[in-house]
């Protein structure tokens, strides 16, 4: 697996040229909290999906 700065190269490199700082900001983060959440799921400590739905299911009530 390539390193994290190579990782963040090839991201920037794959975003279109007129892209702002802030764009590639924001892109940076959404990657972060990815990358958390699957690591989180990795951990066992996910929601299952039944779980969720039931807590759907009171907060539409």
């Amino acid at each position: 697996m390539s390193g994290v700065k190579e990782q963040v190269i090839q991201m920037i490199n794959s975003l279109p040229e007129e892209i702002s700082v802030d764009d590639i900001m924001a892109e940076l983060y959404f990657k972060l909290q990815v990358d958390a959440g699957l690591k989180e799921l990795d951990e066992g400590k996910g929601i299952p999906h039944e779980e969720v739905e039931k807590l759907d299911n009171i907060l539409k009530v």
